[in-house]
């Protein structure tokens, strides 16, 4: 039960190159200890608690994330917006607030989530573009891949395709939508005139979820996997080597809709 009555959701976009991911980690940079630290300043007291509703991994970043802040006092959290972003890194951003009340969860309000994965097919790739998207050189099936995506639509077992823990028992989850898509979010003299995306829509992921399934895309393309592996992984993940996942730099949690608003 939430003994602190007042409660501010915020929407929340951020850059994840310098962090260790949205949770804390003793001695580490995360996202959640950069607000917290900020909260505490604007605030000055420590009688808050927060809450986020996705835990990124190291390197991951956001565009449309979501917090929800719990305090004993009511504040004008809308009047206290600027300065947190003042206050906060370059690299995170608090977009909006709006007053929601205590008994709103915010992890069970999820209804669906949208990552993107940003790579490009490049044989002249400027390091400055590795901060954004993975570069993967030589020769890709393009329609291979794209065959692959919708394989993975439906309500599927994806133990095969994330990273099993000894405490989980239920790996089905449901993808709602899967492709690849041309990308015009990176533009310049650094930048590959071609970036491309994989999209996938989902009511919840596992953890490496999304970038063990980009790594099953792209051995797709360049043929060192057969496309049929993905429905025997689904039956019979066990007999499978554990899929090494796609570097974090191209993950982006693009967008999270929330229901009970």
């Amino acid at each position: 039960m939430q003994s602190r009555p007042h409660s501010y959701l915020f929407s929340i976009s951020y850059f994840g190159a310098r962090y260790k991911g949205w949770a804390p980690q003793p001695n580490q940079p995360t996202v959640q200890r950069k607000v917290e630290r900020v909260l505490r300043h604007v605030l000055e007291h420590e009688d808050f608690s927060l809450i986020g509703a996705s835990r990124t991994d190291s390197g991951v970043s956001c565009v449309g994330g979501f917090v929800q802040v719990f305090l004993r006092e009511k504040v004008d959290m809308n009047s206290l917006l600027p300065d947190l972003n003042e206050y906060l890194p370059q690299d995170i951003q608090l977009n909006s607030v709006q007053d929601v009340p205590a008994s709103f969860n915010l992890i069970q309000s999820v209804s669906q989530k949208t990552y993107r994965y940003y790579f490009t097919n490049s044989r002249d790739f400027h390091p400055f573009a590795s901060a954004f998207l993975f570069n993967i050189p030589g020769e890709l099936d393009w329609e291979m891949m794209k065959e692959a995506c919708k394989l993975f639509t439906g309500k599927h077992d994806f133990k095969g395709f994330c990273r099993p823990s000894e405490n989980k028992t239920d790996y089905v989850r449901e993808v709602l939508s899967a492709s690849i898509s041309n990308s015009r979010e990176f533009l310049g003299q650094y930048f590959p005139q071609e970036i491309h995306f994989f999209e996938i829509t989902g009511t919840g992921f596992l953890h490496h979820q999304v970038r063990m399934m980009m790594s099953a895309i792209w051995q797709i393309g360049k043929e060192e996997m057969g496309i049929s592996e993905i429905a025997r992984r689904f039956e019979s993940p066990e007999e499978f080597e554990k899929l090494p996942p796609a570097p974090a730099n191209g993950l982006v949690l693009w967008e999270t809709l929330l229901s009970n608003l």
